[in-house]
């Protein structure tokens, strides 16, 4: 009798191993598939996927570690996620500021060389109105006044880049706040570890 009873009781104790090895496989495999689809990792989330208790997953040492080590990889995939795209947002605005620089040192460069060539223009005006007629004198002076419109539109050119570029830094500083108010975001949610996203179930 004493034999027979211990012979039931080996093999209820294994009988309960293999069930509990193959409720472990199960929820193995539904972490694995949403790590590979990139699924958000909660204990409702696996208890539905693996078709297990959710009293398994929380009483049961070795599932309790699976779930709470996927939770956290997922988190820190999601971390790293939002740093790179803020990452990416930042350098957007900072390459449109050097752009607009850019432009602007090119508008300097053209509007200088125009103002050079229109003090030349008038110089030989002056020196030509002494001995020209008065045609002549007509043609220069016709010339003159297309030449100060030009030397007014690259001014009103220089007017607009530079506007642009006090609005692309000033976007770019107000990027620069989200950044940090991010970066500071991010930080103040890291996972304390494991035990935060696990709780034991109250008896």
């Amino acid at each position: 009798m004493s034999g027979s009873t211990s012979d039931q009781t080996a093999h209820a104790i294994q009988a309960r191993r293999q069930h509990t090895e193959k409720l472990l496989t199960r929820v193995r495999s539904a972490l694995a598939a949403m790590r590979k689809e990139r699924a958000h990792v909660t204990v409702r989330a696996v208890e539905r996927r693996a078709g297990v208790s959710r009293a398994f997953l929380y009483q049961n040492a070795t599932a309790r570690q699976l779930v709470a080590e996927a939770v956290t990889q997922a988190e820190g995939r999601q971390a790293r996620g939002r740093q790179e795209a803020a990452e990416a947002v930042e350098a957007s605005w900072r390459e449109r500021a050097l752009n607009a620089e850019d432009a602007l040192r090119q508008a300097v460069a053209e509007i200088q060389t125009q103002r050079r060539h229109i003090g030349d223009l008038m110089g030989h005006v002056r020196d030509l109105e002494l001995d020209l007629p008065a045609d002549a004198v007509q043609r220069l002076t016709t010339e003159n006044t297309t030449l100060k419109q030009q030397l007014r539109t690259l001014t009103a050119d220089h007017h607009t880049l530079t506007n642009r570029l006090a609005a692309a830094r000033d976007n770019n500083r107000a990027q620069d706040r989200k950044i940090a108010e991010l970066q500071a975001l991010l930080l103040e949610q890291q996972p304390s570890g494991p035990a935060r996203h696990l709780r034991p179930l109250q008896g």
